[in-house]
């Protein structure tokens, strides 16, 4: 078995105004967890330079069952699954105290070289490492492929800070879902956070990229395009519903 679980508490930057878990929080957690199961295999943030690349996330589907609040503790499970020769997939449970299941997630990633920045081949030994699971969270196969809208309601335009940017020298992947929030409509922004959101990434945003958020609506999804200023490079696309 190569089930990976840890244990996190929910903290006050971690919920909302109804003093209940946001969905950046969730995505840090499972961010986080995964990490760490990186670090036990010495394949994590801590072995980069010896081993010559570092993980890149492409993407996210996530589904939200029941919202813990703040100060609870929280029990994520999550294993790699099926891999190939440049992506791999890893998927996540999140329970509560009570034992309740939370939240279920399945994410895309991919390695890169860090000395050219390419991607780099999936290797048998480094997928050994995470002896893969066949266990899926969700019944459907998701490649985590999403299109892009026909009709734009609003944009808004923006410029990557020096506070966005990670190790990996972009913008990091949760913060793309604080650019997409500022584009909402008001009452959109102001209902209680949707519980299922999905995530490609496409292109990486670097220090002073501008770029524009563009919003849709379709079939009571909310969708916002992630594009360089000229609206010629795609960056992301985030669903939320």
């Amino acid at each position: 078995m190569a089930i990976y679980t840890s244990k996190t508490r929910i903290d006050l930057e971690d919920v909302g105004y109804s003093n209940k878990i946001t969905n950046k929080a969730i995505l840090k957690i499972l961010e986080n967890a995964g990490a760490r199961q990186s670090e036990t295999i010495h394949f994590g943030l801590n072995d980069m330079e010896n081993v010559g690349f570092s993980w890149i996330l492409l993407g996210w589907k996530v589904k939200i069952l029941k919202r813990p609040i703040y100060n609870e503790e929280l029990t994520i499970n999550t294993w790699g699954r099926d891999s190939n020769r440049i992506f791999t997939y890893r998927d996540y449970e999140i329970y509560d105290e009570s034992g309740e299941l939370c939240a279920i997630a399945t994410s895309k990633w991919a390695i890169v070289d860090i000395n050219t920045g390419k991607l780099r081949e999936l290797t048998p030994e480094i997928i050994e490492k995470y002896q893969c699971e066949t266990k899926k969270v969700f019944e459907e196969d998701y490649t985590l492929k999403l299109k892009e809208p026909v009709t734009i309601i609003r944009k808004q335009e923006y410029k990557a800070q020096r506070r966005d940017i990670d190790i990996n020298k972009h913008i990091h992947n949760l913060y793309y879902l604080d650019y997409a929030y500022e584009v909402l409509p008001e009452e959109v922004y102001e209902a209680p956070e949707c519980n299922n959101i999905e995530i490609m990434y496409k292109k990486q945003i670097r220090l002073n990229d501008e770029f524009k958020c563009l919003y849709t609506k379709e079939e009571n999804q909310n969708i916002v395009t992630m594009k360089s200023e000229d609206e010629n490079t795609l960056h992301a696309i985030i669903k939320l519903y």
